[in-house]
């Protein structure tokens, strides 16, 4: 119940920020072209891996550590002073250096120098975002959350669709005097920075009351904790977005940037199923720490992963079967349509990687980060290799099986390692049976053209209801009579 109401909680500051955030989809994919949406996507998918360098597997580490250690506030300060430091030394390089990076990520300067800021006001609050869900403060997690994504949401509409119509207007007048001609990507970026710099100004307090004490025997042991952890997020960023850096390195250069920008807008109708897993990944993380020492964690565990796998399992066919409503709602731009054929692939690469969060507990539980850093790389090294094998051939539906093979491969391997290292009694035989009867009904529903139609959907998905119901009878009523 517990684990319900925080991953509740959770799930709306994921979901009410993605949802607003999805507006801005709307909002580019209907403003913009695709070349340009596809500079916008390149941009922010090197933004996550200097996220993760920036974080070096820290906010894990914090977790643990504070949980393990007596001296929590030694724990607080540490991590702290740690990425404010190392926040600035990136601050200097980068900057130094931006005319270089530029060149590397085939941008403009000016939109690096923005991504350096905003990445450095993003990792001045991780620190203070774990202390609340350290805490247990998910409600005040979730109102900074949906603020931040309510300033970005809100200046991207006022940057791109008032101050325009603005300047037309009142071309003098002193609002005008910010407005510049066909500067859509720049804007975006502003409105990121300005929402990432308010969100740090209201963490500002949790600066002033450190002590600025630094404990560097718990650093150590924190690095050699996190360090791995650097590694898989690295690696889990290749997995989720080097995708669509190597489309614009491997297409040819005059539809590259197209084929990006209608890849990266049907990609995000995966949202319900990312939304699901974020909120997931944010509650059960403290979860699995906290009952780790409880003699019936290991039952816990299982029966949290197969209810995770039953509503996943539903929302996946739910998605699929209207994704066709979904588009023309979020992504009403006809023309980047052409990628839709990518999109069940999409979900159910990133329902494998929420069962693979949750297999994951058991290195987490005993210490063996590293093992994670080695699945990740295994998944980085799938998406890389089919990426380059398959892009040249298949564009973007060549990325869309990458990532599927490559969170199916880390799910796998980390299942059959976990059953030996730290064995949890998952009901295998559902578990399966739930993921296998949901994907071919989405399959059918969605590929064979006799079937894409929403009689045959709404029949899987009253189908699919019914076989949950008929397996999970006893608890559902159980709930029910409660």
């Amino acid at each position: 119940k517990n684990l319900f109401k925080q991953t509740f909680i959770y799930g709306v500051a994921t979901v009410l920020p993605r949802m607003l955030s999805f507006l801005l989809v709307r909002l580019h994919t209907d403003l913009m072209p695709k070349s340009d949406y596809g500079n916008v996507t390149i941009v922010l998918s090197w933004m996550v891996f200097f996220n993760v360098i920036l974080s070096y597997g820290m906010e894990t580490a914090f977790f643990r550590f504070y949980n393990k250690e007596e001296d929590k506030k030694s724990v607080i300060e540490t991590t702290t002073i740690s990425l404010f430091w190392t926040s600035m030394l990136f601050l200097a390089m980068a900057l130094l250096f931006r005319s270089t990076l530029a060149e590397w990520a085939d941008v403009e300067t000016q939109y690096v120098t923005y991504a350096v800021w905003i990445l450095v006001l993003d990792a001045l609050v991780v620190i203070p975002f774990s202390k609340l869900r350290a805490f247990q403060r998910p409600i005040k997690y979730a109102v900074i959350k949906i603020c931040n994504v309510t300033i970005n949401v809100g200046l991207n509409i006022f940057f791109l669709v008032f101050l325009p119509k603005i300047a037309k207007a009142d071309p003098d007048g002193f609002i005008s005097s910010f407005y510049v001609h066909d500067y859509q990507v720049g804007y975006i970026f502003i409105a990121n920075l300005i929402a990432s710099l308010a969100t740090l100004l209201v963490f500002l307090p949790d600066y002033f009351r450190l002590k600025w004490h630094f404990n560097v025997p718990l650093w150590k042991n924190m690095m050699n904790y996190g360090l791995p952890i650097l590694f898989a997020g690295l690696a889990f960023g290749i997995n989720e977005h080097f995708d669509k850096i190597l489309l614009g390195k491997l297409l040819p250069q005059n539809i590259a940037k197209a084929e990006v920008g209608a890849y990266s807008a049907c990609y995000k109708l995966g949202l319900f199923m990312v939304l699901f897993r974020t909120a997931y990944t944010l509650g059960i993380e403290p979860f699995f720490f906290n009952h780790a020492d409880k003699k019936d964690a290991p039952q816990t565990y299982a029966v949290v992963t197969k209810y995770f796998v039953i509503f996943g399992s539903m929302i996946l066919l739910c998605v699929v079967v209207f994704a066709d409503i979904l588009k023309v709602i979020l992504v009403p731009n006809s023309t980047y349509w052409e990628a839709m054929k990518v999109v069940p692939l999409i979900i159910l690469a990133n329902f494998f990687l929420g069962i693979y969060t949750s297999l994951s507990v058991w290195y987490k539980l005993i210490d063996r980060t590293k093992v994670g850093a080695y699945i990740s790389i295994v998944g980085a090294v799938v998406t890389l290799v089919l990426n380059y094998l398959l892009i040249p051939v298949y564009s973007y539906m060549g990325s869309a099986i990458a990532t599927l093979a490559a969170y199916g491969t880390m799910m796998a391997i980390s299942y059959f390692m976990g059953n030996k290292y730290y064995p949890i009694p998952y009901d295998k035989k559902r578990i399966i049976g739930y993921l296998s009867v949901s994907t071919l009904l989405a399959g059918l529903s969605f590929y064979v053209p006799s079937l894409h139609n929403y009689i045959f959907g709404v029949l899987a998905i009253l189908i699919f209801g019914y076989f949950i119901y008929r397996n999970e009878k006893q608890t559902i009523l159980r709930l029910i009579k409660r």
